[in-house]
């Protein structure tokens, strides 16, 4: 099995590919590549994307990667392959993000982009450090990732969904802050697993191991 981790220079490539790498050796996942080729995430069996800093800066990069929409398209959406995205790479599922201007996401899971806007003022932005999730949905990939697992966060920006089937899970902050989405064989984290400690380990063992 091949999970492809892809590198378009917006992600924390180091930290992400160590997680995986640990949780496929233990899982017995196969090998963990991290890769820019869009011939390789065409031919991946599981994909990552993840995302740091701002969602017109990530999208316009990964645009810019000859061929890349295109073969997400076609192991994601055409082969059903598992997919992963982090942090920014799970706000480009969205239909738009409104960071700075309006710019089109993937639109793999409707919804937009938004600024954080914590009901209580002492609350900064951004939404930096740890917090508890709260689980809205089961899902086979969450398993030992329950209501009350801490993760980390650091992002001014949530994906405001069209469909609540789609949240699986959120944290508080001041209000409700989308923290997991997923639907089919799609999921993404608003929080960095890789950075997550023992908890983010087990939601990468737990994709290695889910089977949409």
């Amino acid at each position: 099995m091949l999970t492809v981790i892809v590198d378009y220079e917006s992600g924390n490539l180091h930290s992400a590919q160590k997680a995986f790498e640990k949780m496929a050796n233990e899982e017995g996942a196969g090998q963990v590549l991290v890769s820019a080729r869009a011939e390789d995430v065409a031919r991946a069996d599981r994909v990552v994307l993840p995302g740091d800093g701002a969602f017109p800066a990530c999208k316009r990069a990964l645009d810019a990667v000859p061929g890349m929409i295109e073969a997400l398209d076609e192991a994601v959406l055409q082969r059903g392959r598992p997919f992963l995205g982090i942090c920014v790479g799970m706000q480009m599922l969205a239909t738009r993000g409104l960071e700075y201007e309006p710019v089109p996401g993937l639109d793999w899971i409707g919804g937009t982009v938004e600024r954080i806007q914590p009901g209580e003022a002492a609350l900064k932005v951004p939404h930096m450090g740890w917090n508890d999730l709260v689980v809205d949905r089961a899902h086979p990939a969450l398993d030992g990732v329950g209501s009350g697992t801490h993760a980390y966060f650091v992002h001014s920006y949530q994906f405001r969904l069209d469909n609540p089937a789609h949240l699986l899970a959120h944290a508080d902050y001041g209000g409700p802050v989308t923290a997991i989405v997923g639907r089919d064989n799609i999921l993404g984290t608003q929080f960095h697993p890789e950075k997550s400690q023992a908890a983010g380990l087990r939601l990468i063992a737990g994709f290695l191991r889910w089977q949409p």
